[in-house]
């Protein structure tokens, strides 16, 4: 039994000198992680939404435009039928 117990001990004490190295090491790597993950932000931010709102406002608008042409068969037809 003692053997077990040894043997269990060894275990978890591997184990949890594994868990420590990878903490220690995460521990390194986050600050670089953090600005890495800043740097994706403020990309995001000051290159992808700018043109998302630009596509979008020209989708909009080109919606608007076919919107007012639909509007307008409609007047022509409603006008054509009144004749």
């Amino acid at each position: 039994m003692v053997d077990q117990t040894s043997k269990g001990n060894s275990s978890r004490s591997r184990f949890e000198n594994f868990g420590k190295k990878v903490d220690e090491r995460f521990n390194q790597v986050r600050p670089r992680v953090e600005e890495e993950l800043k740097k994706l932000i403020d990309y995001l931010n000051d290159q992808v939404v700018p043109q998302l709102r630009q596509g979008s406002s020209d989708g909009l608008r080109a919606a608007a435009e076919r919107l007012h042409k639909l509007a307008e068969q409609l007047d022509d037809r409603h006008g054509s039928g009144a004749s």
